[in-house]
Formats: structure tokens, sequence, C-alpha cells
């Protein structure tokens, strides 16, 4: 069995300019995470997780700007302005992951579901040239060998 026989197609997404709040909601109401962000073309660029919308409403107290600082001379200055960007996020863009596990959907089931235990992965967008046009998460494969579609 391919991915594309179960993958759930056409999956809500944001686009980079999309508001937190918004992202917050669309999670929440749609009951999904992660929720993809895509370009204007449908090209993924990156994905939102709850904990990154939980992240960006931590408060910035006198801990956090010592660990912070501190986190500059140890991480290095990109990854304490990705720090500082998520805390102070307004877009999906500032608090996604721009790197992501992806899938084609040629992919067959047992090549997905090996791919999601040794990468810790439960959820892989199904991308073909770039654009996305699905997604399969852990719960898919599971209702898939319930089902008996091995």
């Amino acid at each position: 069995m391919l991915i594309k026989d179960i993958m759930t197609p056409h999956p809500v997404t944001v686009r980079p300019e999309t508001g937190v709040q918004e992202v917050a909601r669309l999670l929440v109401e749609r009951n999904i995470s992660p929720l993809p962000v895509v370009d204007g073309s449908g090209k993924l660029v990156g994905i939102v997780r709850e904990e990154g919308v939980i992240f960006q409403d931590k408060k910035a107290h006198l801990p956090t700007f010592i660990n912070l600082s501190i986190g500059f001379l140890t991480l290095g200055a990109k990854k304490f302005e990705d720090e500082i960007k998520k805390i102070t996020a307004s877009r999906a863009q500032d608090i996604m992951e721009k790197k992501v596990l992806t899938v084609d959907a040629r992919v067959t089931l047992e090549d997905a579901a090996t791919m999601m235990i040794e990468k810790g992965s439960y959820y892989l967008p199904v991308v073909e040239n770039g654009a996305l046009i699905g997604v399969i998460t852990k719960k898919d494969i599971v209702r898939a060998i319930a089902a008996g579609k091995r």
C-alpha cells in the first residue's frame, strides 16, 4: 500500500504571514497539530507545532533574559536571534520549523512507518515537486493496519 492511498489530501494550511492567534485558533478548532505553512504557490515552507504557539506566549522575565544572554554566548548569534523571534513572534513564519521531514506519495506504508519510528516524527507532510499534497500521521498508519490495508 502506498501513502497516497491513506494520506489526508488537501490539509488545512496557513501562509507565512498568518497571525499566531489565527494559527492557535486553527489548531484548536480543527483539532490538528502540526499545521503546515505554505507559500503562495502551495510549496511547503515549514510547520507550526503547538509548542511554537506556547513558546510565543512565554513571558520574558529576568531569569529568562539571563538564560537568553548566556544562550547568546553558548549558542551563537543565529540561535539566540531565533529564540528572541519565537518569544516576540506575531506570524506563523516566526514560530514555524523550517526543517521538515517530508515524504513522497509513492512511498509505501511500511517505509513511511519505518521513517516515522527511526526519525521520531509522527507527522509527515506529503509533497510532490515541493508542493504540499497531503499529510500522513501515525493515526493514519494505525487506522490502515486496523483495516487490514497493509
